[in-house]
């Protein structure tokens, strides 16, 4: 199972290099990242493997950061090409699944879905 984890940094330079360093210390694998700042702190999601989790929190709490949450999501394989997104999100709007979280992963073509309504997502998207 794929897990995000949010992780709250201050908006500085150097936080995400000390994330990505945290992280590999401890042997943990960044497999998707989405991050963002404002009001003074920067918000990091990182998808990593589920069988990770106490590592990377591990390693995290080490470094003096700590996960503000953690989570199940979904991740599929879409195609590379113009109207994928549009075509994903339509089927799990169909299905009355609210996306509150969507970003890629690394090395290919993958879309991280997070929803409070995981296995209706499963459903519209088999």
């Amino acid at each position: 199972m794929p897990r995000d984890l949010t992780v709250i940094l201050e908006d500085r330079a150097g936080e995400l290099a000390r994330l990505g360093q945290a992280t590999g210390e401890a042997g943990v694998n960044i497999h998707g990242l989405a991050a963002f700042t404002g009001e003074g702190k920067g918000v990091v999601h990182v998808l990593i493997d589920d069988v990770d989790v106490d590592r990377c929190r591990a390693g995290l709490e080490k470094a003096g950061m700590g996960i503000a949450d953690e989570r199940e999501v979904l991740v599929i394989d879409i195609d590379d090409r113009p109207g994928t997104l549009g075509e994903v999100t339509r089927r799990l709007a169909e299905a009355r699944v609210n996306i509150d979280l969507a970003y890629t992963t690394f090395g290919g073509i993958r879309l991280v879905i997070a929803s409070d309504d995981l296995a209706s997502a499963r459903v519209a998207l088999q």
